[in-house]
């Protein structure tokens, strides 16, 4: 009996031995080009199955592996790598290929010997990217120990068994796709990998492979929710979607599972921190993003006293544990944001009584007007709520002694007037929340994550005059 595929690749299937033979090949021309251990290696790649074989491979020679994202440009990429200074590249992505001697992974790969071993805990694994939306991109260091904590808070809150079935179409140069791609391999889950996310793809893999969880980001979940066929596609092999990486929009939500009966379970992590809290699987709700996962400890911090509050106060939600980046590069920006084993999401929220957890936006992306606190994700919702917006994300630009004006950019799927959405808000919320202008854009920005590019709104749409 064949072994059963562990990774499948359009019309490429591996199993575990196919994919560990593939590893010590790539080891071996890494070895041959001087990896050794203790160096670190850039890594920037499409998906494809040659991604995870060389993640093995240099883990297999005892280096770190410097995730950077396809998507990035080379002013981008030159900053990863002045960063992290890495020995060594390989991918196959021109850009990288043009700052530095890289191995490509088209390259006929050598067969190999697999060879078992431990990995050292406490030794860089990877390196990955903050998103970056408030300022460039700092390097996270996660250790071998700290992922196999992730994966096992993952494993344990998604109750997966080697009996799913999964698809990976997020970025794996991404926590969340990389932790998908781990989870799958060390619980023994049958994985689909996609070049790219296709919504039509995607829905047909679930209709064909009968996926049984799928991984969803915003952008994700945008797609499915407006798609003019999703009615004709089989999902009833799905047991949940999982909506990560930004806080649920619920008309977008409750859209999918109108319309395929299919319900959701958020989940919140962050790079430095993976898995915080998810979703119960028998009694999710859209309103929360779950308690915090066993292994992880959760507060929330008052915003002027930094001391802990109690249930329903808002503030700064903060975690610990052994799941914890091991810092970030460059070194000094570690002590900002880890106090006494405490992590500073920088995501502003509050605890019930009853341990359930609620983001109501990001520290760093609040709008003071007039001395109040406004939370953009607030003012999303509402404005998500009507038919006619497609996408949409709020900010803050100065505003004199305001202090700051909030502004709507807003995707359209059909004629609607800016006077309509401002006072959809000021019907919903305080008068101080309303938009001082809307402004029309063919997409929001987003980075692979799904999280809003609010600073490159901020450069475009900057001035509180008219436009």
């Amino acid at each position: 009996m064949s072994e059963p595929a562990a990774l499948v690749f359009e019309e490429r299937r591996f199993g575990l031995p196919e994919l560990d033979a593939l590893a010590a090949g790539l080891a071996v021309m890494l070895g041959r080009r001087g990896v050794t251990g203790g160096e670190r290696v850039a890594v920037m790649a499409s998906n494809r199955p040659e991604f995870v074989a060389v993640l093995l491979a240099i883990w297999r020679l005892g280096a770190t592996a410097v995730l950077i994202s396809p998507a990035w440009k080379r002013d981008e990429v030159d900053h990863a790598l002045g960063l992290t200074a890495p020995a060594h590249a390989v991918g196959d992505h021109p850009v990288l290929a043009g700052l530095m001697p890289m191995l490509h992974l088209d390259e006929p790969i050598p067969p190999g010997e697999p060879v078992a071993g431990s990995l050292p805990p406490r030794a860089d694994a990877v390196l990955v990217f903050s998103s970056g939306t408030t300022g460039l991109p700092k390097a996270v260091r996660h250790t071998h120990a700290a992922l196999d904590e992730a994966v096992g808070h993952w494993r344990a809150a998604l109750q997966l068994t080697r009996r799913d079935r999964i698809q990976v179409a997020t970025p794996p140069s991404h926590i969340l796709g990389l932790l998908n791609i781990l989870t799958a391999l060390r619980t023994g889950v049958w994985m689909r990998l996609h070049r790219r996310f296709d919504v039509d793809r995607m829905l047909r893999h679930i209709e064909q492979d009968r996926i049984t969880v799928e991984m969803a980001v915003a952008p994700i979940a945008l797609a499915i929710a407006s798609h003019p066929d999703l009615e004709s596609y089989d999902l009833s092999s799905l047991r949940f979607i999982m909506w990560g990486a930004t806080p649920v929009s619920p008309s977008v939500a409750e859209t999918v599972t109108r319309r395929t009966g299919v319900g959701w379970v958020p989940a919140y992590g962050t790079t430095e921190l993976p898995v915080i809290a998810c979703n119960p699987l028998q009694e999710a709700r859209l309103d929360s993003v779950g308690r915090p996962v066993p292994g992880v400890d959760v507060r929330v911090v008052s915003l002027e006293t930094g001391r802990p509050v109690g249930p329903g106060e808002v503030g700064e939600i903060q975690g610990r544990s052994l799941s914890l980046m091991a810092g970030y590069l460059p070194a000094e920006a570690t002590a900002e944001t880890i106090c006494d084993g405490w992590y500073r999401t920088g995501d502003v929220g509050w605890l019930d009584d009853d341990g359930w957890l609620r983001i109501t936006d990001r520290l760093k992306e609040m709008i003071k007007v007039r001395g109040f606190q406004v939370a953009p994700a607030e003012i999303e919702r509402v404005l998500h709520g009507h038919p006619a917006v497609k996408d949409c994300a709020v900010f803050g630009v100065p505003d004199g002694i305001n202090g700051e004006a909030i502004i709507a950019a807003v995707a359209a799927r059909g004629n609607v007037d800016a006077g309509e959405l401002t006072a959809r808000v000021g019907e919903r919320l305080a008068s101080y929340k309303r938009p001082s202008r809307v402004v029309f854009v063919d997409d929001i920005p987003r980075l692979p994550s799904g999280k809003v590019l609010r600073r490159v709104l901020k450069e475009t749409y900057g001035c509180t005059s008219d436009l």
